[in-house]
Parts: C-alpha cells; sequence; structure tokens
C-alpha cells in the first residue's frame, strides 16, 4: 500500500475548489461522465489498431446512486489505469499555486474554469466528504488498484480485487449536496449535459424495488449516441430533421426549415440551426441554440458565437474549438470563435438566398416568420444586409385577386398576397414615386384596417403601398434610411395623399382668404393630450373634407415607444400626440358650413368633421368618443328624441 501527499505547490486547492466552483457544483457530473466517455473511446481506438487485445464487448456507462449508503457511482469499462498511471493523473494536479489563481480570477465567473486547470475528477471533492476510485487497466495481466482521498491532500493507493477492466469513481456525497443522491436530480443533470455522448450511458437507482418499475421495464438509456448533426447531410431526410428537432424541443411546433453546418477548416464546427415559426406578436425567446464540444453539452448562451440577429434560432452547434470552460471573455477575444461567427452568417444568409431564388413563393410563405429574422440581421449586421438587400421582401397592402373562382364555390375569389424587392419596387415606382430630391419615397402602411381610407385614396393616384407591421419595422425603418442613401419611408397617413410625396406641386382652394380663416377659427379644438395644427388646403373636392394626419417623425417615436424603445423614445413616448387638421378648402360641404346662419349648428357640424377624421387615425377615445356619438344622434333625430334613445 502507498501513502503519500498529492503533489501541488500549496496545500489548500482542495478549500479552493469548493469556494470557487460551489455554485455550479452540478458540472462535477459532467466532468465525470466525459472522462468515463474519454477513457471508452480511447479503448475503441487502441482496439482498432491492434493494442487492445480481445473482443472489447459492452462498453456501457453507469451512473448509480446508493441514498442508504449516500454514494453516487461513475462506472466505465474503458481503458482503466495502471497504480503508475494512477499516481501520474490523479496524484500530480499540475496547477500554478492557489495564491495566483485567487488572485487572477477573483470576482470573475469561476464556475467556468473547470476544465481548464485539469481540475474536471477534482470537481467531485466540490460535493464529497471521500472519493474512492476502483481500476483496473485493459493491459495483460494488470493488477487492479483503488485510491482513496478524503479532500485533504493526503490520499491512500493500494492494491485491490476487480474483475473487469474499466474505472469505478465512488463519491461519498456530503450533507450539504444530498441533492445528488435524488434520482430525478441526477437523472436531469445526466439528460442537460450528457444527453447526445457517443457512448451508451445508463442512469441506476439500486434503491428502487423492482415492484416501483413497470413490467418489462429495464433502466433506459438516457442518451442519443448519434444525433442528427454527427452524421452526413446526404444520410438524413426531412422526417429525420423534424424529428431531431422534436427531441431538443418537444413542445415546439414544426420547423420552417433548417440550415446543417459542417466545417473542417479554419476550424472544425458542426451542428444544426432551424428557423421556428414566430408569431409578430408573440415573445420572442432567445437562448434556445445550445453549444457542445464533442458532444458534451456547455451552454445555451451563445452570444458572441452566434450573431445577434440570429439568437432567435434554435438548434445545436458543436465545436472542439470551444472549451468546456467557455466563458464571455474568452468568446469575446478568441478568433475562432469570430471566424465562427462570420461563417454562421453567411451560411444563412447563402442558404435564405438560395431559398428565394429556388422557391420563391414558399419563401413569400414563411415571410411573416422570416422577416423577422432578416430585418434584425439587416440592422444589426452589415455584411448580411449586403446578401439581405436581394431578399428582403415587401408585402402589397392592396392584394390583386384570381380571376379563378376557389373550389370551394362559385363566385369567389382567391387572394393573391404580393411582394417586391427593394429593385422591384423601384421599378415599379420609379415614374410617380420620386420627390424633389430624387429619392424613392416607399409608401407603408403599419394597420392595413385602420388606415383602409388612405391607402386606398394612395392607390388612386398609382401609388404603391407595402405592409410593415411587425414589432422590428419602426426600428427596421429608421436604421434603413440611413443606410439608404436614396430612400426614404413615409407611412400611408402622415400626410394628404397629394403632399406624401414632396413634388412643389401646389393646388388652389377656391375659398377667398377671410373665407379660410375663418374655418380655422371654427376648427380649433382642445383635446386632452394632443396639440392640434390647423390649415386650409385646395385639394381635390372628391377628397375628405378633413383629414387629419401625424408627423411621421414623431409618430415613429411614439411606435418605438410602444415596442419597449429606449433613449428618445422614451421621451417623445410621453409627449401628447401631435395632429395635423387639413381643411379641403375645395370640398362643397364648406360652401353650406359658412352659410349657416346658427353658430351652435356650425360649431357641431365642424366638431363633427374633426372627430371623423381623429377616429379615422384612432385618436378618438373615451369621453371625446362618447361625445361625438351624442352629438350624431342630436344631429340626425333632434335633441329630444336623441335623450330618449340614450335613456333607453
Amino acid at each position: 500500500m502507498q501513502k503519500g501527499s498529492i503533489r501541488v505547490q500549496t496545500e489548500n486547492i482542495f478549500p479552493i475548489i469548493k469556494k470557487f466552483l460551489y455554485s455550479d457544483h452540478e458540472i462535477f457530473i459532467r466532468e465525470l461522465v466525459s472522462n468515463a466517455v474519454d477513457a471508452t473511446q480511447k479503448l475503441k481506438t487502441l482496439s482498432s489498431i491492434g493494442e487492445a487485445k480481445g473482443e472489447i464487448g459492452d462498453t456501457n456507462i453507469e451512473v448509480k446512486i446508493d441514498a442508504k449508503k449516500k454514494t453516487l457511482t461513475i462506472s466505465d469499462k474503458g481503458v482503466g489505469m495502471t497504480a503508475e498511471e494512477v499516481d501520474k493523473y490523479i496524484n500530480q494536479v499540475a496547477f500554478s499555486g492557489a495564491e495566483e489563481f485567487l488572485e487572477k480570477y477573483k470576482g470573475k465567473n469561476e464556475a467556468n474554469i473547470i476544465g481548464h486547470f485539469g481540475l474536471g475528477f477534482y470537481s467531485s471533492f466540490m460535493v464529497s466528504d471521500k472519493v474512492e476510485i476502483y481500476t483496473k487497466s485493459f493491459k495483460e495481466n494488470a493488477t487492479a488498484v483503488r485510491w482513496e482521498c478524503d479532500g485533504s491532500p493526503e490520499y491512500i493507493l493500494e492494491e485491490t480485487e476487480k474483475a473487469q477492466r474499466g474505472t469505478d469513481i465512488i463519491l461519498y456525497i456530503n450533507e450539504e449536496s444530498k441533492e445528488f443522491l435524488e434520482p430525478y436530480r441526477v437523472k436531469s443533470i445526466l439528460e442537460k449535459f450528457c444527453k447526445f455522448l457517443p457512448v451508451p450511458i445508463f442512469f441506476i437507482d439500486v434503491n428502487e424495488s423492482k415492484k416501483d418499475k413497470k413490467e418489462g421495464e429495464e433502466n433506459k438509456q438516457i442518451n442519443n449516441t448519434n444525433p442528427a448533426w454527427t452524421r452526413k447531410p446526404s444520410e438524413l431526410t426531412a422526417e429525420d430533421y423534424e424529428n431531431f428537432y422534436k427531441e431538443l424541443y418537444p413542445f415546439g411546433e414544426k420547423p420552417l426549415f433548417w440550415i446543417h453546418l459542417n466545417v473542417d477548416y479554419p476550424f472544425n464546427l458542426t451542428g444544426i440551426l432551424y428557423f421556428p415559426k414566430i408569431k409578430e406578436r408573440f415573445e420572442i425567446q432567445k437562448d434556445k441554440i445550445q453549444l457542445y464540444s464533442n458532444q458534451v453539452f456547455v451552454t445555451d448562451e451563445v452570444k458572441d458565437i452566434v450573431p445577434e440577429f440570429l439568437m432567435l434560432l434554435h438548434g445545436v452547434i458543436d465545436s472542439p474549438d470551444i472549451p468546456l470552460n467557455v466563458s464571455r471573455s474568452y468568446l469575446q477575444g478568441d478568433p475562432n470563435v469570430k471566424k465562427i461567427n462570420a461563417h454562421i452568417t453567411k451560411k444563412v444568409a447563402d442558404k435564405l438566398e438560395e431559398i428565394f431564388n429556388n422557391d420563391r413563393k414558399s419563401f413569400e410563405e414563411k415571410w411573416e416568420s422570416l422577416g423577422l429574422f432578416v430585418k434584425y440581421g439587416m440592422m444589426t449586421d452589415d455584411k448580411f444586409l449586403e446578401k439581405a438587400n436581394k431578399f428582403n421582401i415587401y408585402e402589397d397592402a392592396a392584394p390583386k385577386t384570381s380571376p379563378q373562382p376557389l373550389s370551394e364555390g362559385e363566385g369567389q375569389e382567391a387572394s393573391l398576397k404580393k411582394f417586391y424587392t427593394l429593385e422591384e419596387y423601384k421599378k415599379e415606382t420609379d415614374a410617380l414615386q420620386k420627390n424633389k430630391e430624387g429619392k424613392l419615397v416607399m409608401l407603408y402602411t403599419t394597420d392595413p384596417v385602420q388606415q383602409d381610407s388612405y391607402i386606398q385614396s394612395a392607390i388612386k393616384k398609382g401609388y404603391k403601398v407595402v405592409k410593415l407591421e411587425t414589432i422590428v419595422d419602426a426600428a427596421f425603418i429608421n436604421n434603413m434610411e440611413m443606410k439608404w442613401n436614396d430612400v426614404q419611408f413615409v407611412r400611408v397617413d402622415a400626410e394628404l395623399t397629394e403632399n406624401l410625396i414632396d413634388k412643389n406641386e401646389n393646388a388652389e382652394s377656391v375659398l377667398s382668404k377671410d373665407e379660410e380663416e375663418k374655418l380655422k377659427e371654427l376648427f380649433k379644438v382642445e383635446i386632452p393630450d394632443m396639440h392640434v395644427t390647423v390649415e386650409v388646403k385646395g385639394l381635390n373636392p372628391e377628397s375628405h373634407p378633413v383629414i387629419a394626419t401625424r408627423p411621421e417623425f414623431m409618430r415613429r417615436m411614439k411606435d418605438m415607444a410602444q415596442h419597449g424603445g429606449g433613449g428618445m423614445g422614451s421621451f417623445y413616448g410621453n409627449m401628447p400626440e401631435e395632429v395635423t387638421l387639413t381643411i379641403n378648402g375645395n370640398h362643397p360641404v364648406y360652401k353650406k358650413i359658412l352659410k349657416e346662419d346658427n353658430p351652435d349648428s356650425q360649431i357641431k357640424q365642424v366638431r363633427n368633421l374633426t372627430d371623423l377624421a381623429l377616429l379615422s387615425q384612432g385618436l378618438l377615445k373615451g369621453s371625446e368618443l362618447t361625445n361625438f356619438i351624442n352629438r350624431s344622434v342630436e344631429m340626425m333625430e333632434g335633441k329630444e328624441r336623441s335623450r330618449i334613445i340614450l335613456e333607453v
């Protein structure tokens, strides 16, 4: 029997481990199981080259808990160790000094250092009063050995009996860590970190009675040793990809499509990224991409590895070039991570362009979900922007209809959505939608139902109006105007139709100056939380008598504030609504109003026209809306009749 001290430069390594790694102490299971996998794979390699003789047989890894004995055991049937190897790999801890360690990692995420300093095995002491190792090398005539340590630098190493090759690590769980004797807790950790390890892993509760198990039920394998991302795309069907998605996200909807990553130069990277279905106003969830290193789960916080706009994707990335001790500071400075980030961006852009070019109809059908990814990417990544300009599309607010009836019945017409790329929109509108500065004016709607009258008015002039109604569009519009010097976005209700595109064209009003001033006085109203400006213009007599518009800039700021935009968006969000009431001086109704002898009647008619204009913008609410309804009834039925109706 050999006794000795674990050889480190200082004798307080175990208190350090407990102090700095305790917050993430479940990682010890990942480390010990990963070591067991390494030992198993090493045996398979040695067998393939003839160094390990005979059949290797069963190579399953078992994780056993015995709550009565307070033990957790990880057993493998891998290469095992000789006494010399135990002394080399277990007793000689390569460590640069505890004091240096303390100083270097003070105040940082110390949980991420496991593995970096070769402390994987020693993480077991975070949860154990004592650790035993029973191991036997695969080598012929090898003698089994037992190693024991109670968490101090003192250890025991002695010969023992062991029938099979491989290693058993027995942890005697301390009182503070008894959660690791609970079957559900241990199993959940195994499923989190070891779900896709390449060696079969079985979980066993030795105290579970046979009567607790269903008839014929055996200990089930907890991992998938051959996940989809480790296979070639040519070996996989669409069903395989969809089934793997269900394995990752059991309650998720079927994904739109996926991208299979497989790179071996200048870095190693495999994985599958899925585009999930996203409803435009649903909460968008990030941190759905899982990062692995050689099939060992590392984290689902993949910021810096995956571009910001692709954090909305789901799936798996596996790269041995990213160590298990991954940390934010490491990611930010590592050149491989930057290359991986750029590669993923390119692969996604290429895939989207491919689908757009080869199956545009399918691409357009998926645009409700895809648009969020694409627009977010265009705002945050200039390289992606260059590519996305070719396949970012805009839906026409006035869909065409098919002349062919639908199969369900006669007289029905199929609605056909029409989409434009930026270049296609420019070609369609080149003649009509350039302002006096030569910029393309892209007209858009955020609510086709609410803004229908403005849309129809614009269409009558030959303009094209597109839908920009998702949660990212307010920010997207502002961002693109800065990046596209020749494009200006204007909401269809931001101005009079005649003034949406500033061409320095002025129409004459048939009213005299005195009549215009009188109308302005009549239209002066005070509405809570609203600043109203009145103007008279000569418009088409068939246009609305009064049109309410909101300045484009102020409205955008308020829209951004509604979607959680901070900074100036919040500032403008708290300001009163800015509304311009444009009186159509050429509308025939004003000749009648101006000739009205009853001032009270004049005011009521004018106020109703004002309220109708505000109502079209969704700005008439609360008591002002109630007053409008009451006033309208009075004007149509007479004062006494309206009282009877309202009282009933």
